[in-house]
């Protein structure tokens, strides 16, 4: 493979597994190295074979971890296989690099049952172009790489997963069918309660996350499609339109830092839970994290009508009635004072802002974090931008954002763009993508620090 070929395949292939990793130059190598060693500063090096003189640096702000590394290890050498047999048809080739990127991935989890996993995964993509009763369907798959089905009499799963009567027996969220390492069955797995442990992943699928521990695989197919693999209870890959994802949650969640406050870690990752939440129930949001210093600068793009929180909208009010000084038309002035001359809950009584006056019943002054993750969930999906400020006070749910002037593409990219530049911000399509935004103070310009298809 030469030079530019690796190149080419590092940055397409390679760099968008990795949630905030970027190419970060080159050094050189001699035949002593390694083809993919860990780097300095959060980096890893790579070359296409031990005699290549150079290695490229691969970086993120969090360091990679063994068992990507593993993947990244894994890819490189299928990948220079698949180089090697020199195949011009654009389309077969880059079939073939879907699939060693596929393989690559289950390995990097496990040697035992690899075989198995793939075997199903492919059966599961054959479901997802097929319909049961006109419906899409949903399964759910566990493979146990611990215990072993009774030999007597085994079914395997390529005689069953592509049968009818199999489409009702799992729903991918309560209902499950196991299968050993080796393809057999074991039996079907109810998870009513399972025991609470800590994990990453979208709520609605919490339950078999708990149960996938280092000796249990979970691999789900959605009713959207996906397919998601779920690995020391966590959500570890997913296939989304076609693709394959690598769910680097440490380094989101790092990537939304903020100014420092007692309860930073728990912010973040109630953010980061509400992103991901809102991709996997395919709703859209908008979720803004706001700087300490810039919840001043913030208000003025958010409308009064929209603050939930008593503190800032008296904050809001100071900045509204320093404006109405400024005015030259008096009636204005007149008309904006006497509005904020009441109290928050005369004005919103007076005015009627039924839905500002709903949510503050229900959030009942808890912080983002202190809240149900379903409530969190369909709070940021009605429309508009959820803003938290960087205790956790939700300032504004539903928030219809004062977009500046030549700000492109649509509400809610405008939105994320704009809240980015006093914070943090999320935008979440309806699509599943979910897009991460800071301010770059170096370029002085709005920056995205992630994207996760």
């Amino acid at each position: 493979m030469d030079k530019l070929e690796f190149y080419d395949i590092v940055g397409k292939l390679i760099v968008p597994l990795f949630t905030g990793s970027y190419l970060a130059g080159e050094m050189e190598s001699s035949p002593r190295d390694l083809e993919v060693a860990l780097g300095k500063g959060n980096s890893v090096l790579l070359k296409p074979t031990k005699l290549d003189d150079y290695r490229i640096v691969l970086k993120r702000g969090q360091a990679f971890k063994s068992f990507e590394v593993n993947i990244i290890r894994s890819i490189i050498k299928v990948l220079n296989d698949i180089s090697e047999l020199g195949i011009t048809d654009k389309m077969y080739l880059s079939k073939l690099q879907s699939i060693a990127i596929e393989r690559a991935l289950i390995e990097s989890l496990t040697d035992a049952g690899s075989e198995t996993i793939l075997g199903i995964i492919g059966e599961l993509e054959k479901w997802s172009t097929r319909t049961y009763e006109g419906q899409s369907v949903s399964l759910g798959i566990l493979v146990n790489l611990a215990s072993v089905a009774d030999q007597h009499n085994p079914v395997y799963y390529h005689n069953v997963l592509d049968s009818d009567f199999f489409a009702l027996f799992t729903d991918a969220v309560n209902s499950f069918v196991e299968f050993d390492k080796d393809g057999k069955m074991m039996g079907y797995v109810s998870l009513k309660n399972p025991k609470k442990v800590a994990t990453v992943s979208p709520y609605i699928y919490e339950k078999v996350a708990r149960i996938c521990n280092d000796k249990r695989i979970g691999i789900c197919l959605t009713k959207n499609e996906d397919i998601l693999i779920f690995y020391s209870r966590q959500l570890v890959f997913a296939k989304r339109n076609g693709s394959w994802c690598v769910y680097c949650h440490d380094e989101i969640i790092r990537l939304l830092q903020n100014n420092v406050s007692s309860a930073a870690k728990q912010i973040r990752r109630a953010i980061y839970n509400t992103a991901l939440d809102c991709s996997f129930s395919y709703k859209g949001a908008c979720i803004a994290y706001i700087d300490k210093d810039k919840t001043l600068e913030a208000l003025s793009h958010i409308d009064v009508a929209d603050i939930i929180s008593e503190e800032y909208f008296n904050k809001k009010k100071e900045l509204e009635l320093e404006e109405a000084g400024k005015l030259y038309n008096l009636g204005n002035a007149k008309f904006i004072i006497d509005k904020f001359s009441l109290s928050y809950e005369e004005f919103l009584d007076k005015y009627k802002y039924a839905k500002t006056m709903a949510i503050r019943r229900i959030v009942a002054g808890k912080k983002l974090f202190e809240l149900d993750r379903k409530l969190v969930e369909e709070m940021t999906a009605i429309d508009g931008a959820t803003i938290v400020d960087y205790e956790g006070t939700i300032i504004a749910v539903g928030a219809i954002i004062k977009i500046e002037a030549g700000s492109d593409g649509g509400g809610r990219l405008a939105a994320a763009k704009t809240m980015a530049k006093y914070g943090v911000a999320i935008k979440v399509s309806q699509d599943g993508i979910m897009q991460g935004f800071t301010f770059d103070k170096k370029t002085n310009t709005v920056k995205q620090i992630f994207y996760v298809g």
